[in-house]
């Protein structure tokens, strides 16, 4: 792929994160049109899920027809050329009117993520970043906190039915005895945002699917966060464990999570 395809797509995404945007926020604003059901215990899904994955498909697939599309709602398969899209992350937090919800639009391309764009609409934030060009939040620069004492550290821990609860208790109970403090927002794609951020210090989650974490893989990388290699194996296609943090912290979150 040429720097102008990826470019152009890059423009592309962000276009797209503020149309999609603009649907999210009219159904989060109308809490009775959302047409809350359960897939499953905490799994959430609302109309909007829908709606905005079908619309960010449909123009997908009228600007770039041979780029395939991996979305959280509706499936897909992998190619050279892929996006792999979460129509809302933070689903829960969109049913219960928390603002913590976010639209995820990543770009693959052989299979090394190369676009990410979030968008928060609800609090007026869009991370963005392309491979080897920074990320940026609302357009201005972004960077890891670059803290080096655990002990003074905050990190997210996601969750998941996946993973029996015993091992985040674990994972909670060492990070409490290395002096850290543990927290959970909702939100994985926006963890990682957070973490490029210096908001926090890092966020973790023993097993997430590929569209919570595709955009957000570039975002942090980009702001000088080690992440750990989320796409190998089968982790487009079934997922992995995520560990992103800024890197003067690897050692110690790598055993506290026990994520390589």
């Amino acid at each position: 792929m040429t720097p102008a395809e990826r470019d152009l797509r890059y423009y592309a995404a962000l276009g797209l994160a503020a149309e999609a945007s603009h649907l999210a926020l009219g159904y989060f604003n109308r809490r009775e049109s959302l047409g809350i059901t359960m897939k499953g215990a905490q799994d959430w899904l609302t109309v909007a899920d829908g709606k905005v994955e079908e619309f960010l498909r449909g123009r997908l697939s009228e600007l770039f027809p041979r780029d395939s599309v991996i979305g959280e709602e509706g499936g897909g398969t992998a190619s050279d050329a892929l996006w792999i899209l979460d129509p809302i992350d933070g689903t829960a937090n969109f049913a219960h009117g928390d603002r913590n919800w976010c639209i995820s639009i990543g770009f693959l391309a052989e299979r090394r993520p190369e676009i990410g764009v979030v968008a928060a609409p609800a609090l007026g934030e869009v991370y963005a970043a392309r491979r080897g060009m920074g990320a940026t939040l609302n357009g201005e620069p972004i960077r890891v906190s670059g803290a080096t004492d655990v002990a003074r550290a905050a990190f997210e821990l996601g969750w998941s039915t996946r993973v029996p609860a015993e091992r985040y208790l674990e994972v909670i109970g060492r990070g409490y005895a290395a002096g850290a403090a543990v927290k959970r927002a909702g939100s994985g794609t926006l963890g990682l945002c957070h973490t490029a951020c210096g908001w926090s210090e890092g966020y973790a989650e023993l097993h997430i699917n590929a569209w919570d974490v595709a955009a957000g893989i570039v975002i942090a990388s980009e702001a000088g966060a080690y992440v750990n290699d989320f796409f190998a194996g089968e982790g487009i296609a079934r997922g992995n464990p995520i560990l992103c943090c800024t890197p003067e912290l690897a050692p110690a979150l790598r055993k506290i999570t026990g994520i390589a």
